[in-house]
């Protein structure tokens, strides 16, 4: 996509620049950071912590640069767990583009490299195994058109663009669509703390907290579902 460049954010770690939607991938405070505040300290660790679940299925809504797939798969390699992964995604990135991003650089891992282009390299559309603990499957469509099922996620990653980018991904069908698809005590987390989302999860039956964000952010949402 001619609209993306290439950026470093604060912790070191890449992120994407949309030149169309003036945004960015990431919070240019850090990308890994960020993403690991969000997602796993206070979405699947907080889960683990409090279901001690050996088995979690995870939706994201948005894969992006894949950077929350590669901190889940290399967090799980480190526990007893087994991760089912699905990730929706409108406008999946070149490889040419997932080529350039330092991912896997900033970990003292070559673990990191292998589970990174693994992620990238598995088909779209097709159930695969990443590693023996962390299965995936990407979907290249818009959420509006995701079959979600229901009752069938523990926890949601929704790492879309912000609301005021992509205001009909916040609205309350797509939000309903997310909520049906949790399980009874299943975790939704996202980095955003808008005043609209909290009372839309409220009036979809979630118990909404407005949590510390992560650097650069006051403060982000985690809710769950009834």
């Amino acid at each position: 996509m001619n609209s993306l460049r290439l950026i470093e954010t604060k912790d070191g770690s890449h992120s994407l620049y949309n030149a169309e939607l003036n945004e960015t991938y990431h919070s240019i405070h850090g990308a890994i950071q960020e993403s690991k505040h969000v997602f796993i300290e206070n979405g699947l660790k907080y889960l683990i912590h409090h279901s001690q679940p050996k088995n979690i299925s995870i939706l994201e809504i948005g894969f992006g640069t894949g950077l929350n797939a590669l901190l889940t798969a290399l967090m799980v390699e480190e526990r007893s767990l087994k991760i089912e992964y699905e990730s929706v995604e409108a406008f999946p990135l070149s490889m040419a583009t997932i080529a350039q991003l330092n991912y896997p650089d900033r970990f003292n891992s070559s673990e990191a490299k292998i589970t990174f282009n693994a992620i990238h390299q598995t088909e779209w559309n097709k159930p695969q195994g990443i590693s023996s603990n962390f299965n995936l499957l990407k979907r290249d469509l818009k959420i509006q058109d995701a079959d979600l099922g229901e009752q069938k996620f523990d926890l949601v990653y929704f790492d879309a663009f912000a609301p005021d980018k992509q205001p009909e991904i916040w609205k309350l069908p797509i939000l309903k669509k997310v909520a049906d698809a949790l399980n009874s005590n299943g975790i939704f987390v996202t980095y955003s703390a808008k005043g609209q989302l909290k009372r839309d999860l409220i009036s979809l039956g979630l118990s909404v907290e407005k949590i510390p964000g992560p650097p650069g952010k006051r403060e982000m949402i985690r809710a769950v579902k009834q």
